[in-house]
């Protein structure tokens, strides 16, 4: 029996790929993003394994479906898949699903430059600028963030102790900065990171689970941001993102530059309305900037947004068949 047909339009934002999934979405209850978030992941996730992971996709692919809006006055909603899960924000999927459908016809803004959208983790405001049929570029005023934990102390067996944070800024990141065994991440391999990612992730989500205040099936930290010089001299920071079970981020990663804005200000080390220019491992940048203070529950956070762009790399129709037995997908680990 056919499973299904999907239609899919690829891209990548500053270097990470983002499939925008055009067609079988399947109908999902609640009566909101997150509550049909939940609804996905109980009755649907079969469509994020076959899609993400391999043959179809492979360990850092990242995909979305547009869905229409909850809010009568937005413009339109996302459902985030990848390989890591069916995530409440993704910043650099957003700048790729917006570039993406914009350029093929599938969003109609009420106002032109502007969008509001609806996502798991609550609801953000979107400026892009569109020349002659090309997104040049989209900023994404981002959900509320901030910092949850600070100076968490875990040893890791081959490197030894590691002091970090935890801070939110639609997923929770585990924030490592350089330190004594841990050099910055210009000083180890991409090897190095994913060795040591899923060990200090389990060490740390033993210790503590990070819970969103206002939706608790926002829980636990599934991303590590490991911290260092950059490569380029206009970058105020840089980070290479681990997530899933092996992909490091190509693009400096929107929700975690949220995160890391988010450490940054509550530590006194980031000024409202000032640049932060974050670098991702192979170079790329988004520009962070906080916009605001704000309180998530009784804990003081930010508005942060974040500028960056995405390129189509193709369309494609992938099926899948349950007679194939990889139709769901499979990891290499």
């Amino acid at each position: 029996m056919l499973r299904g047909t999907f239609f899919c339009i690829d891209a990548h934002t500053c270097g990470n790929p983002v499939r925008l999934i055009t067609s079988g979405h399947p109908v999902l209850q609640g009566n909101n993003m997150s509550e049909k978030r939940q609804d996905f992941l109980l009755h649907h996730d079969w469509i994020r394994k076959a899609l993400m992971f391999e043959p179809r996709g492979h360990d850092m692919m990242s995909g979305a479906f547009l869905y229409p809006p909850i809010d009568a006055a937005a413009d339109g909603a996302i459902l985030f898949v990848e390989t890591s899960g069916c995530l409440p924000m993704c910043g650099h999927g957003t700048i790729g699903v917006v570039t993406a459908a914009l350029e093929a016809g599938f969003i109609h803004p009420k106002r032109p430059g502007s969008l509001l959208l609806d996502v798991p983790a609550g609801q953000i405001k979107i400026d892009y600028v569109m020349e002659q049929g090309k997104v040049l570029w989209v900023k994404i005023y981002n959900v509320a963030s901030y910092l949850a934990y600070e100076d968490i102390i875990v040893t890791v067996p081959g490197l030894g102790e590691l002091q970090v944070d935890i801070a939110y800024g639609g997923n929770f990141y585990i924030i490592v900065e350089p330190q004594i065994n841990f050099p910055g991440i210009q000083h180890w391999s991409a090897a190095q990171i994913l060795h040591y990612s899923p060990l200090v992730r389990s060490l740390i989500n033993e210790k503590v689970e990070p819970i969103h205040p206002q939706d608790p099936t926002v829980r636990g930290a599934s991303h590590l941001l490991w911290t260092g010089s950059a490569k380029n001299a206009d970058s105020d920071g840089a980070n290479a993102v681990f997530y899933g079970d092996k992909a490091i981020d190509r693009s400096p990663c929107g929700t975690g530059t949220s995160a890391r804005m988010a450490q940054l200000f509550a530590k006194g080390q980031l000024a409202l309305q000032q640049d932060f220019v974050n670098e991702s491992y192979i170079g790329s940048q988004f520009v962070g900037r906080a916009e605001s203070v704000c309180q998530v529950g009784n804990i003081s956070g930010i508005l942060p947004s974040i500028k960056g762009w995405a390129r189509v790399t193709g369309q494609n129709c992938i099926r899948v068949d349950d007679d194939d037995p990889y139709a769901f997908g499979f990891q290499v680990i």
